[in-house]
C-alpha cells in the first residue's frame, strides 16, 4: 500500500528488504514491512530548575525550551525515530529525559559561577546552558529551536534577591536625596554663570559683527576689482579674435584667387592634352586597321597550312595507334595464353599435392588404426597374463622373432674370426736359497712383458720402445 506522511510527519519503515530503518515522506509499504508516523514538530518544555551558585546560594531558574528533532540531518532523524518516536513527545518519559539533561547541565554550570556573575551575565549564562544542553541532546537526534531563560527567583527561606532588591531601593533613595541637593547647588551656581555668560556673549557678538562687516566691505571691493579686470581681459580677447579672423579671411581670399588662376591654367592645358590624346588614338586606330588587314591575310594562309599539317599528323598518329594497338592486343593474348597454361599447371600441381596430402592422411589414419588395434591387443595380452609385464615382454620378443634375430647377429659377429693363442712358460727351480727365491718374483714380472707387448702389437700395431726390447719379426710364438 502507498502511504503519504503529513507536512509535519515522516514515515519510519522497517521489515523485509530494509537493513535498519528507512525514512521517507511517501513510499510503498509491502507485506512483511511495518511503519509508524513520526511527528517532527517541535514541543515547548517549561521547567523550573533549582541550582546553587559557587557561594552555595540556591536559586530557581525558570526556563522554557522549544525542542524537536533536527529535520536537516538524516542521521539525527534516524536517532529520533529509534529512541524518541516510540514515546509521546509530551509523555513523562520524554519530559523527564529532557528535564534531566537541562537540570544536570544547568547545575554544573551554575556551580562554577558566582551569583553576581550569573545575575549580571544572564546572556552568557543562557548561551553556555544552550550549548551544553544541545551537545547532550544531539545523541537523541533533538535540536533546541528556542530557549527562553526568565529572571532568577529566590528559593523559599533564601531571600537573596529580595534583600538585594531592598538594598538597591535604599541605595536609590539615598542617591535621590544626594541628587536633589546637588541639583539645588547646581541651580544657584548655574544662574550666576548664566548672567555672566550673557554679558560676555553680548560683547563677543558685537565684536564679531564689526569684524564681519569689515570683511564684507573688503570682499565687496575685491570682487569689484576682479570683475573689472575680467571685463578688460574679455574685451582684449575679443579684439584679438577679430584681428585674427580678419587675417584668416585675407589669407583665404589669396588662396581662393590662386586656386582660381590654377584652375584656368589647368583647364587650358587639359584641353590641349585631350586634343593630343584624341589625335594619337586616331593614328593608333589607323595603324591597327592596317595591321589587322595584313594579319588576316597571313593568318588565313597559315590556317590552311596548319589544317593540312594537322590532318597529316592525325593520319600518322592514327596509323601508329592502330599498329600499337595490334601489338598490344597480340601481347595481351600471349599473356592470357601463358596465364592459362600457368593456371593449368598450377591446378595440376595443386591436385597432385592434394592427392599426396590425402594419401598421407589416409596412411596416418591407417597407422593410427593399427596403433589403436595393437594397443587394444596389448591390453588384452596384459590382462591374460594378469598384468605381468615381464611375461608380456618375453612373449612379444618370441612372437616377433627377437631372440632368433639376436642369435643370428651373434653368429654373424664371430663368423670368420681366427684367434691366435700364444703360450709362454717360465722354468724356475724350487727349493733354492732365500736370495734366489726373492729374484723369482722379479723374473715372473719380466716373463709377463713379452706376451703383453705381443698382444698390444697384434691389436693396435704399436711397437715397444727400443730401450725396452724388440719383438721378433715372425708371428711365431716365443718360448723362454
Amino acid at each position: 500500500m502507498y502511504w503519504v506522511a503529513g507536512p509535519s510527519e515522516i514515515l519510519a519503515i522497517t521489515g523485509w528488504g530494509i537493513a535498519d530503518i528507512s525514512l521517507a515522506k511517501k513510499k510503498w509499504v509491502w507485506p512483511g514491512q511495518k511503519f509508524i508516523r513520526v511527528d517532527i514538530s517541535p514541543v515547548n518544555y517549561t521547567f523550573q530548575v533549582q541550582a546553587m551558585s559557587a557561594e552555595k546560594l540556591p536559586f530557581i531558574l525558570p526556563a522554557v525550551f522549544t525542542i524537536g528533532p533536527r529535520v536537516d540531518s538524516d542521521e539525527a532523524l534516524l536517532k529520533f525515530a529509534k529512541l524518541i518516536s516510540p514515546h509521546d513527545k509530551e509523555s513523562s518519559h520524554v519530559v523527564e529525559l529532557v528535564q534531566g539533561v537541562i537540570e544536570g547541565e544547568t547545575r554544573v554550570l551554575a556551580a562554577s559561577m558566582t551569583m553576581e556573575e550569573i545575575f549580571k551575565g544572564t546572556k552568557e549564562f543562557k548561551k553556555e546552558v544552550f550549548d551544553k544542553v544541545q551537545l547532550e541532546l544531539d545523541q537523541f537526534g533533538l535540536h533546541i529551536y528556542n530557549a527562553n531563560v526568565k529572571q532568577l527567583v529566590d528559593v523559599p527561606g533564601h531571600e537573596y534577591f529580595s534583600y538585594l532588591g531592598q538594598k538597591t531601593q535604599m541605595e536609590a533613595a539615598n542617591q535621590a536625596r544626594i541628587d536633589v541637593s546637588e541639583a539645588k547647588m547646581k541651580g544657584e551656581i548655574g544662574s550666576k554663570q548664566r548672567e555672566g555668560q550673557t554679558t560676555q556673549n553680548a560683547a563677543k557678538i558685537d565684536a564679531e559683527t564689526k569684524i564681519i562687516a569689515t570683511k564684507r566691505q573688503g570682499e565687496g571691493k575685491k570682487e569689484e576689482v576682479r570683475v573689472k579686470t575680467e571685463v578688460q581681459i574679455f574685451e582684449n580677447q575679443r579684439a584679438a579674435e577679430v584681428a585674427e579672423a580678419n587675417a584668416e579671411l585675407a589669407k583665404k581670399k589669396a588662396g581662393w584667387a590662386q586656386l582660381s588662376q590654377l584652375a584656368e591654367v589647368e583647364s587650358a592645358k587639359a584641353v590641349a592634352l585631350r586634343e593630343a590624346e584624341l589625335q594619337r588614338v586616331v593614328e593608333q586606330k589607323n595603324a591597327l586597321t592596317q595591321t589587322e588587314k595584313l594579319k588576316a591575310e597571313h593568318l588565313s594562309k597559315a590556317s590552311v597550312d596548319y589544317e593540312i599539317k594537322v590532318q597529316e599528323a592525325n593520319w600518322e598518329l592514327y596509323k601508329k595507334q592502330k599498329e600499337a594497338e595490334a601489338v598490344l592486343f597480340k601481347q595481351q593474348k600471349e599473356a592470357e595464353a601463358k596465364k592459362a597454361t600457368a593456371d593449368a599447371a598450377f591446378y595440376t600441381q595443386q591436385r597432385v599435392a592434394d592427392g599426396a596430402l590425402y594419401a598421407k592422411q589416409k596412411e596416418a589414419e591407417g597407422i593410427a588404426s593399427i596403433a589403436e588395434a595393437q594397443g587394444l591387443y596389448l591390453k588384452c595380452l596384459l590382462k591374460e597374463v594378469n598384468g605381468n609385464y615381464a611375461a608380456l615382454r618375453d612373449f612379444m620378443m618370441i612372437n616377433n622373432g627377437v631372440f632368433q634375430e639376436i642369435a643370428k647377429i651373434n653368429a654373424e659377429a664371430v663368423k670368420g674370426l681366427q684367434p691366435k693363442i700364444s703360450v709362454w712358460s717360465g722354468a724356475n727351480g724350487g727349493g733354492e736359497s732365500g736370495a734366489v727365491g726373492g729374484m723369482n718374483g722379479v723374473a715372473g714380472v719380466y716373463s709377463m712383458l713379452p706376451p703383453l707387448f705381443q698382444t698390444v702389437h697384434e691389436q693396435t700395431g704399436m711397437q715397444p720402445p727400443a730401450w725396452l726390447g724388440t719383438l721378433p719379426s715372425s708371428s711365431q710364438s716365443v718360448s723362454n
